[in-house]
């Protein structure tokens, strides 16, 4: 007959193999998800994956047992794993957008009004896609933003600090912001500090709302691995609904 210290190990085998066995549940990317969505293995439908940005929030969704349809106009560049799906998206064609979202728990967008055009036209095409295709499947819609989208602490748009150069697409980032909040989707922006670039995956960090953050030395900065941990975190723990967030050391 096993002792009791035997019995104990044994038991606490027992669920360790459970937490395991949860944890490895395969991924399926073909079946529409329906319902309230399981924090434990969140379906992610992440625009923009082969980014700065993208490819570290698939990183860190993947490192946590997240599954992933990461989507890219160039999805060889995403990285590949058991937990991922790649597919080409172009992200402003609202029906494939749609399409992909009925498989997801939530849509990130990762994407910034780059492609050498207007960037307030860019912005504004993608967000009225994502917009409509969050809206027809009821899926939450969380968008990475930028710093000019902020406030400073004396109350001043940050957009209207920034040389003019960058002015363009910080504010059609803030067009975006101001889609969503017209909207009647369930959103979230996201905008990260001033500087955000690649890092270290700290874990500690500061998070805010509409005001930008500086740390005890005047400085505004977070590496892209703790934004996405954070990014994460919101995933699974809604804190920022319909609202506006951002984060800095």
């Amino acid at each position: 007959m096993p002792t009791i210290t035997t019995r104990r190990t044994l038991v606490c085998a027992g669920l360790l193999l459970l937490a395991h066995t949860a944890a490895a549940a395969p991924c399926d990317f073909t079946s529409p998800k329906t319902g309230a969505p399981n924090a434990k293995q969140l379906h992610i439908l992440l625009v923009g994956a082969s980014g700065m940005i993208g490819s570290r929030v698939l990183s860190e969704a993947t490192s946590r047992g997240h599954c992933v349809i990461a989507a890219s106009r160039n999805p060889d560049k995403i990285k590949a794993g058991p937990n991922v799906k790649a597919i080409k998206l172009d992200a402003t064609d609202k029906d494939a957008l749609t399409t992909e979202a009925k498989k997801a728990d939530v849509i990130v967008s990762a994407t910034s009004p780059r492609g050498g055009g207007d960037p307030a036209q860019e912005a504004q095409a993608v967000s009225d896609a994502e917009i409509a295709a969050a809206k027809a499947t009821g899926k939450r819609l969380l968008v990475v933003g930028g710093a000019g989208s902020l406030n400073t602490p004396e109350g001043k748009a940050v957009v209207d600090t920034l040389p003019a150069q960058y002015q363009g697409e910080a504010r059609a980032m803030r067009g975006v912001l101001d889609a969503l909040a017209a909207s009647d989707t369930d959103w979230t922006f996201f905008s990260p500090a001033m500087s955000i670039r690649p890092g270290q995956r700290t874990g500690k960090y500061r998070l805010g709302t509409t005001t930008m953050l500086y740390d005890a030395q005047k400085k505004s900065a977070i590496s892209a691995e703790d934004f996405a941990h954070a990014l994460v975190n919101e995933l699974e723990k809604p804190a920022h609904r319909k609202s506006q967030m951002t984060i800095a050391y």
